[in-house]
């Protein structure tokens, strides 16, 4: 569907798509790990499904924290949040990957849409970097206007070139479906918080910032 027909109903039954595919893994993987120790005798193939079982519930609860800030109304309507809690939920859903990430903002409190939209900025940056690499996220001074900037660097990083039409487009050209749409509801996070997206590519490395408006000029 395009973005002129995408209603509320259709984007909320879209990311609702997007946060349990993102959940569905793990836990299988804690389901298998259950039907092993049912039926299993043999003490060491018990403790691998143990195991299986103990990572599968942490990776499935931190997507779960992360997606709650990322998507979800955590705190309530519009009440400021700190970053240090942003900070956090990334660093538990990377924990278990070969994503390393380096946050370098001071902490300090913003609003509940600017911290949305730099999750959603982190997660674009990881999927970026297929095989791994370093995110570093970086925040200038400021609470509502804050600008932005998310580095992913990897062998072979890369987004789509569908990906970044999205993100910086105002009509782009792909539909937006279950595989588009969290970079569909970046560019709602941005414009709710005023801010102009821009995605730029180097040689393994993709940089996205999010910039709020210039102040106006003071008149004398």
């Amino acid at each position: 569907m395009t973005m002129a027909s995408l209603t509320p109903l259709d984007l909320a039954a879209l990311l609702c798509s997007r946060v349990c595919h993102d959940v569905i893994s793990p836990v299988g993987a804690i389901v298998n790990g259950l039907e092993v120790l049912d039926g299993e005798q043999d003490e060491e193939m018990r403790a691998v499904a143990m195991e299986l079982i103990k990572k599968s519930a942490i990776s499935a609860s931190a997507r779960l924290q992360f997606c709650r800030l990322a998507f979800g109304a955590a705190g309530s309507f519009g009440a400021s949040i700190d970053t240090g809690d942003a900070e956090k939920v990334a660093r538990d859903i990377f924990a278990s990957d070969r994503t390393v990430l380096e946050w370098t903002a001071a902490r300090r409190l913003a609003s509940r849409n600017s911290v949305k939209l730099l999750l959603n900025l982190c997660l674009i940056a990881a999927g970026s970097i297929h095989r791994g690499g370093v995110i570093t996220v970086d925040l200038s001074d400021g609470e509502d206007v804050m600008t932005m900037r998310v580095e992913a660097k990897g062998a072979n990083a890369k987004l789509s070139h569908s990906a970044a039409d999205i993100l910086t487009s105002a009509f782009p050209a792909e539909a937006i479906d279950g595989h588009s749409i969290q970079l569909y509801f970046t560019t709602l996070l941005a414009r709710e918080c005023q801010a102009t997206l821009n995605v730029s590519s180097a040689q393994d490395t993709v940089t996205l910032t999010a910039t709020p408006p210039a102040a106006p000029a003071e008149t004398r």
